[in-house]
C-alpha cells in the first residue's frame, strides 16, 4: 500500500511581482487563500484598490489535492491571462494560493504572445518573492460520546497528538478535532470497535 501524502507546498504571505512591457504595467499580487469566499473579497478589494486599471486577471488553485481551480481572463483576449497565471502556479506545485495581475494598458497592444509572456512572468515574479511553506492535509472529525467515555477518548487524542477544536461536555459529549491525512485511518480504528463513541468527517 502506497503511503499517503499528506503534505503540500503553498505560500506564507502576500507577495507581489511587476512586469512592464511597451508602457503596460502588469503588477502581480499572490495571496494565501483556503475558500472561494477569500478569493471573492481579495479580488474584489484589488478592483477598488486598482480601480483605474484596465484588467484584474486571476487565477487560484485551492486544497491538498490541489482540485479546486479556476483561471479567469477579465476581458484579456481567452486564454491569454488567467491560464499562464494558472501554469505559473502549477509549474511551482503550489496549492492554496491566488495570483491576481492588475493591468495598466500602457497604449500600444502587445498581441497575445506578448500578453502571454506578461502575465507569465509578473506571476513568476510574484511567487519567486514569496516565502513557500509545506502545509499538512488533514479531515475534520467530530466525536460523539458518552461521559463515560471522556477517558477513552482523551487517551486517544493525547496519543496520536490531536487538537481539540472546539468541546460541548452534557449528557452527550462533543469534541471536533484536526486529523493529518496518514493518521485518519488509525484515528478510525481506535474508535471502531469502542460502543458508544461514533466519529463523523466534518
Amino acid at each position: 500500500m502506497s503511503e499517503i501524502q499528506d503534505s503540500y507546498k503553498s505560500i506564507a504571505s502576500h507577495s507581489e511581482g511587476l512586469f512592464k512591457d511597451n508602457g503596460s504595467r502588469f503588477i502581480a499580487h499572490a495571496y494565501p487563500v483556503t475558500t472561494e469566499e477569500e478569493v471573492k473579497d481579495i479580488v474584489t478589494s484589488l478592483r477598488k484598490e486598482y480601480h483605474d486599471a484596465r484588467h484584474h486577471c486571476y487565477a487560484y488553485r485551492l486544497g491538498y489535492k490541489g482540485d479546486r481551480f479556476r483561471a479567469n481572463d477579465d476581458g484579456e483576449p481567452s486564454g491569454s491571462a488567467g491560464r499562464p497565471i494558472l501554469g505559473q502556479i502549477d509549474s511551482a506545485g503550489l496549492s492554496d494560493i491566488l495570483v491576481v495581475v492588475v493591468r495598466y494598458f500602457g497604449g500600444i497592444k502587445l498581441g497575445i504572445p506578448g500578453l502571454i509572456r506578461a502575465y507569465k512572468t509578473s506571476t513568476a515574479d510574484a511567487i519567486a518573492n514569496a516565502t513557500p511553506i509545506d502545509k499538512l492535509a488533514s479531515k475534520d472529525y467530530i466525536i460523539r460520546f458518552g461521559y463515560l467515555s471522556m477517558n477513552t477518548v482523551m487517551k486517544v487524542l493525547k496519543d496520536m497528538s490531536l487538537p481539540q477544536l472546539s468541546q460541548e461536555f452534557g449528557e452527550i459529549c462533543t469534541i471536533t478535532t484536526r486529523v493529518r491525512l496518514s493518521q485518519a485511518d488509525a484515528f478510525l480504528e481506535r474508535f471502531r470497535l469502542t460502543d458508544g463513541i461514533e466519529t463523523e468527517e466534518i
